[in-house]
């Protein structure tokens, strides 16, 4: 079923979702499993599994030269995907990137999902390779999340790459993006990134799923400024509680997030990472039950491989 049908279904009841990492490579598919299982008694409609592009090692030879080689860390989203739906029998939804994809390397991607049953797909353009400073598309690839939703697009009105094919047939997905209530670290401003995220839903994407944030007022004005800009899709907020005293400069680092004085100063105060962590539960809970009475669509939490906190807070919301 399609996240809009879902949410047409729960005909205004706030639904339950979360995002999973593959397993490290060499890691069995079991240690995903542990991390679902509790959360299912929530019954959650859809789960997220995201998409990991390759990195650039440099493994020393034997006679001292350097020899680059590419390493894919975390595998098996297709194959994750398809094990969620048949185990769970609850939609699985992966991230499908612009990195690391030629046009023909994604035409095929959403083929493998359509005979799979997946209806659903998360587009986005993806991170620079940890190498390089600014992202870099593939030759013939996409080098925006919008070039990547017209294809997806294209493909649900059976225009394949192959101009030649006959009587093609048509996939039917639901396409989600990504927006950014703080605004992606590359826009010049929120208002020239809401002007971009409006082409991806021109271009035909269904919903929006938002970067983590601490201050639902963000949130908030975000969905506000979408609104008067006439994107009407539905808004989904994407929350992760912090659990550790390195994230106070991990987040803002790596994801260009403000953290609330309010829950800085509390995370200072700890004095263990366990202290730190029932913080971050607290403080996603008060902003999931804020959330709820505003009457969010979904609420959509990033698990990063472990599902214990978030478990608390959905016992605590739902």
């Amino acid at each position: 079923m399609k996240v809009t049908e879902h949410l047409e279904k729960a005909n205004g009841t706030s639904l339950f979702s979360f995002e999973i990492l593959p397993p490290l490579k060499g890691d069995t598919i079991d240690s995903i499993f542990k991390n679902i299982d509790p959360l299912m008694e929530f019954n959650p409609p859809f789960i997220d599994v995201t998409y990991h592009r390759e990195e650039y090692v440099y493994k020393e030879l034997a006679n001292g030269l350097l020899k680059k080689q590419v390493v894919k860390k975390r595998p098996g989203t297709v194959g994750i995907c398809a094990a969620i739906q048949n185990k769970y029998q609850v939609d699985a939804i992966p991230h499908i990137l612009c990195g690391g994809f030629t046009k023909e390397d994604t035409e095929n991607f959403l083929i493998d999902l359509d005979f799979l049953g997946i209806d659903n797909v998360v587009a986005l353009r993806g991170d620079a390779v940890k190498s390089e400073t600014y992202f870099k598309s593939e030759k013939d690839g996409h080098s925006y999340a919008s070039e990547l939703v017209t294809q997806i697009e294209n493909l649900n009105k059976g225009r394949y790459l192959d101009d030649d094919l006959q009587n093609s047939s048509k996939t039917d997905f639901c396409i989600g993006v990504a927006g950014y209530p703080e605004k992606h670290m590359e826009a010049p401003s929120l208002d020239s990134d809401i002007h971009f995220l409006k082409k991806k839903i021109k271009n035909g994407a269904n919903y929006i799923v938002t970067q983590m944030f601490f201050d639902n007022q963000k949130y908030f004005e975000f969905v506000e400024k979408c609104r008067e800009e006439g994107i009407k899709v539905p808004i989904i907020p994407g929350l992760k509680p912090i659990s550790t005293k390195k994230q106070l400069n991990l987040i803002p680092h790596r994801f260009k997030v403000d953290l609330p004085d309010a829950l800085v100063k509390e995370v200072i105060k700890c004095k263990e990472n366990s202290e730190v962590r029932q913080v971050g539960v607290e403080w996603c809970i008060a902003q999931s039950k804020e959330l709820l009475k505003k009457g969010v669509p979904i609420l959509h939490y990033y698990s990063m491989g472990r599902s214990t906190n978030i478990q608390q807070i959905a016992k605590a919301v739902f």
